[in-house]
């Protein structure tokens, strides 16, 4: 049975900015706890390297949308724990953004289910947006940005 978060965070820099950070998936290890390794295939395509309850992750993920400054979307295949989400960016100001995260979560055994049950997930989902924003705060701007006019046209049901 999946479960479905959504939680959001305000952030005082530019959407553009919060955009392109979150665009920066190999820099995910340094504001998402328990994620050690995200490499880029291509630009739909990720392969990631995580420690989730002391044991060892990995799988592909998929970009299935983006729309620069205002949102991502993606669906995980093998290994993997969070099914699909969505990060989605609201300007507040010319210099504040609401960030918003929803996944969709299947707890795969026991100790995911109790560990459901008790909020620990939803507690860490959170935790990634504070993470996050402490992260793109501190720096006041992106480490780069990925706005390839090929992921500008990618929609649900693009090729």
């Amino acid at each position: 049975m999946s479960t479905f978060f959504v939680t959001s965070i305000d952030v005082n820099v530019p959407v553009r900015n919060a955009y392109n950070q979150w665009t920066q998936f190999e820099d995910f290890p340094r504001f998402i706890e328990g994620v050690k390794q995200v490499h880029r295939f291509d630009d739909r395509h990720l392969h990631w390297k995580a420690e989730v309850g002391g044991k060892g992750k990995e799988g592909e993920m998929e970009i299935t949308e983006q729309t620069p400054d205002q949102r991502i979307a993606w669906r995980s295949h093998a290994g993997a724990i969070i099914n699909e989400g969505v990060v989605s960016f609201q300007q507040l100001s010319s210099s504040r953004s609401k960030v918003w995260l929803q996944l969709t979560y299947n707890p795969e055994d026991v100790v995911t289910h109790v560990g459901d049950a008790y909020g620990m997930v939803s507690s860490h989902v959170h935790r990634v947006l504070e993470r996050f924003k402490a992260f793109i705060e501190t720096r006041g701007r992106e480490t780069g940005a990925r706005r390839d006019p090929s992921m500008a046209k990618l929609r649900p049901g693009a090729p």
